[in-house]
């Protein structure tokens, strides 16, 4: 299956839908409402430092992502996700390498992640190294970085 990717609206279908998505995930595998992390709202995915790609395949929104302004030519990739029917497909790792391009594109020298320790095997695969934590986010237990 072939995947294309737009920039959309963070704060509008089909991106707000992804984001609300990965969301409800994060808080069914914590088990609770996870409040207090860093700040990813569609304000900080937008221009002219930040973005919000969305992946296609046909007319359907399977994985998205977005790009916030972490530090001067640091960029953070927050909010990866790939709907569950197209899990085990590539597509985790097609918006990642979509997203280092547009991090890229946007003047980003390095680009950074915070994640659950189960998630890092593919962030481990595309060349990030774990960095300490940057962020303090009470969520994330292990944080990465790559050059671009």
């Amino acid at each position: 299956m072939e995947v294309r990717f737009e920039a959309h609206d963070p704060a509008v279908a089909p991106a707000s839908d992804l984001i609300a998505a990965v969301l409800a995930e994060y808080d069914a595998v914590a088990g609770r409402a996870l409040r207090g992390g860093p700040s990813a709202t569609p304000a900080d995915f937008s221009p002219p430092g930040g973005t919000y790609l969305v992946g296609f395949v046909g007319d359907a929104a399977v994985c998205g992502a977005g790009i916030k302004a972490l530090a001067p030519g640091i960029a953070e990739l927050k909010r990866l996700y790939v709907a569950p029917e197209f899990r085990g497909r590539g597509f985790g790792g097609a918006v990642l390498k979509a997203l280092e391009h547009a991090a890229k594109e946007l003047g980003y020298r390095a680009v950074r992640i915070d994640c659950q320790r189960s998630n890092w095997p593919m962030y481990l695969a595309a060349g990030y190294r774990e960095i300490a934590d940057y962020n303090s986010n009470p969520h994330a237990d292990i944080w990465g970085e790559k050059p671009l």
